[in-house]
């Protein structure tokens, strides 16, 4: 047996029990993902310094990100509940290609017209590669859970980060050059994908691997609707630091990034919260069980609401020590350069509580079939956002930026609330009278 076939071999392997290790896995993976992207741009603060740390911040943690949506078009829920094989892998492999084909042209372009400094535009442009590539990896992963291996996407989860993050900081540790370590970065997270995902995928049963061009367009317009609200959620969500990197400097972005931080955990323990119940609410819905479906929903809107209520006490309470261990952790030079903002912090978690309300209640329109009900909040929203974020942060700066935050959170989570409780109310009821 080659080499290659007994890591794909090893990495398959699940035990007696896959559906346990599918669950492990999966948890482990989205750990790793999500602390990694919480932490990286504090450590890069850390050991190249405030400016080099925004830069790394705004390219990692925003327009990076926000490439990587417009590589991965929103097709993963799409494709890992294909079950009847709509679409072969062959054809969504395509269209990942040509998406981040596309996310790559768009980076560069912004890039060229965006005004800054060649070191800063190679920088950004290199954490753009890595986050494409990641959008890339997407495919396999979702080839992975809809073929019942979940366990499979939580490993290359798991070990791509491990693997590229570790080149990335210690390049950065003995280059002390952010360039240098974002490409080797890009490097590992390419080789990542060959060994953790491709390699594996190929020793998979029944995969099909025929593509269509044809089958491009109906695939695209499939998803095109989701695509478009997860790319304007995720503008709304960063708006405030884009008008951070296009009004201030690129220190306020790294501070920024370092006080929004929390947002990560709430996310990942929201995520906890929301998926498994998911099912269960489907289920309810469909069977017209709305008493159970009614119920649930409440109780888990309360269950989120008192988890961000006890994160914007501990914010208030344990923020300013939380901050000062912080700006011990980044060095000298850094004191009382976070501590400052601890209102802001304040302002962020809250924020991120109410974030974690809307993603529930966007997912309950999505139960209902309402894509044309989050379309239109998400349109709504992103007007007012490209207009009060840079309102904001000119006025007042990063204070500012964090009540933009705070505000367009709220008006999000409102919206996505009352559409969810208003379209439940008229479909129960079309339901009832036979409609």
């Amino acid at each position: 047996m080659k080499t290659a076939d007994r890591f794909a071999a090893l990495l398959m392997g699940t035990g007696s029990n896959r559906e346990k290790q599918n669950i492990i896995w999966n948890m482990i993976g989205s750990f790793c993902y999500a602390f990694s992207s919480m932490v990286l741009s504090f450590l890069v603060m850390r050991i190249v310094g405030e400016d080099q740390g925004g830069v790394f911040a705004f390219g990692f943690s925003t327009f990076g990100q926000q490439m990587f949506i417009l590589a991965y078009f929103g097709l993963r829920p799409f494709q890992i509940t294909d079950g009847a094989g709509e679409y072969r892998f062959g054809d969504y492999l395509l269209h990942r290609y040509l998406t981040c084909a596309t996310a790559l042209l768009a980076g560069a372009g912004y890039l060229l017209v965006s005004g800054y400094t060649a070191e800063k535009a190679a920088v950004v442009f290199l954490l753009v590669c890595y986050k494409v590539i990641d959008g890339f990896a997407d495919v396999y992963e979702s080839e992975f859970q809809r073929k019942g291996h979940l366990h499979l996407t939580g490993k290359s989860n798991t070990f791509r980060t491990l693997l590229s993050v570790g080149t990335f900081l210690t390049v950065l540790l003995l280059s002390r050059t952010l360039a240098a370590a974002c490409a080797a970065a890009v490097a590992a997270q390419a080789a990542g994908v060959l060994l953790f995902d491709v390699t594996v995928l190929k020793r998979l049963p029944s995969v099909d691997r025929g593509r269509d061009p044809a089958r491009l367009l109906p695939l695209t317009g499939a998803a095109v609707l989701l695509f478009v609200s997860v790319f304007l959620d995720f503008y709304i969500f960063s708006a405030a630091k884009y008008a951070i990197d296009a009004h201030m400097d690129d220190a306020a972005s790294g501070y920024f990034n370092v006080i929004f931080m929390p947002t990560s955990v709430i996310n990942l323990a929201a995520g906890f919260v929301i998926r498994p119940v998911l099912t269960w609410l489907t289920e309810d819905w469909t069977a017209g069980n709305y008493g159970k479906f009614k119920g649930m929903l409440v109780k888990i809107s309360a269950l989120i609401a008192a988890l961000s209520l006890l994160a914007v006490a501990l914010a208030w309470f344990l923020g300013r020590p939380v901050l000062r261990i912080m700006e011990l952790l980044l060095g000298a030079g850094y004191e009382g350069s976070l501590v400052r903002y601890h209102k802001p912090f304040v302002a962020v978690v809250l924020g991120g509580g109410f974030y974690a309300i809307l993603n529930l209640y966007y997912y309950v329109l999505v139960i209902l079939r309402r894509q044309k009900v989050i379309f239109g909040i998400y349109a709504a929203l992103t007007v007012l956002a490209a207009r009060l974020a840079p309102a904001m942060v000119k006025r007042s700066g990063i204070p500012g930026a964090a009540r933009a935050y705070l505000t367009l959170m709220v008006l999000m989570a409102a919206c996505f609330a009352a559409g969810a409780w208003v379209s439940y109310i008229r479909g129960r009821r079309k339901r009832e009278n036979g409609v």
